[in-house]
């Protein structure tokens, strides 16, 4: 089930994806880059971005939190999640759906954007997103700026 989530969903969703994050994002980035990447995505600073209004769903079972996705200014692609134990079963792609038409129904012209990981890549071009440029290190966080058009098809 995929559900809106609430500032009550601040810690799960924390710890489900700094788990994810330094196994599988902040191994190539310096002490910097992975203290500031784990430190925007601590509870206090989920909590801040969905009473900022950053919209965040999540997907969960009996046993919790499988997967998140979170949209910033109705048009950025944020955070987007999902447990190792639940990947590569389309639970990615139906998150990317959720947030994206709910974005166009509040207005979206139909662009997003992301800053892909270097792990992430393959995921965001399987969900139509293009990379604008070559990984771009700052603050020795490394990322991949990339852009989509509502208008492509799965």
């Amino acid at each position: 089930m995929i559900r809106e989530a609430g500032i009550k969903d601040a810690d799960p969703i924390s710890g489900m994806i700094s788990v994810l994050s330094e196994k599988f994002i902040t191994c190539d980035f310096s002490d910097e880059g992975r203290e500031r990447l784990l430190a925007s995505m601590t509870p206090a600073a989920i909590t801040k971005y969905i009473q900022n209004g950053d919209r965040y769903h999540v997907a969960e079972n009996d046993d919790g939190i499988m997967g998140v996705v979170s949209i910033r200014k109705n048009s950025h692609l944020y955070h987007l999640f999902v447990a190792e134990t639940h990947q590569r079963r389309g639970l990615a792609k139906a998150l990317w759906e959720k947030a994206m038409t709910e974005a166009l129904h509040r207005g979206n012209p139909g662009e997003f954007t992301v800053n892909s990981s270097q792990y992430a890549l393959p995921v965001y071009e399987r969900l139509g997103f293009v990379a604008q440029s070559r990984p771009i290190t700052k603050h020795g966080v490394t990322y991949t700026p990339m852009r989509r058009e509502a208008a492509h098809h799965f």
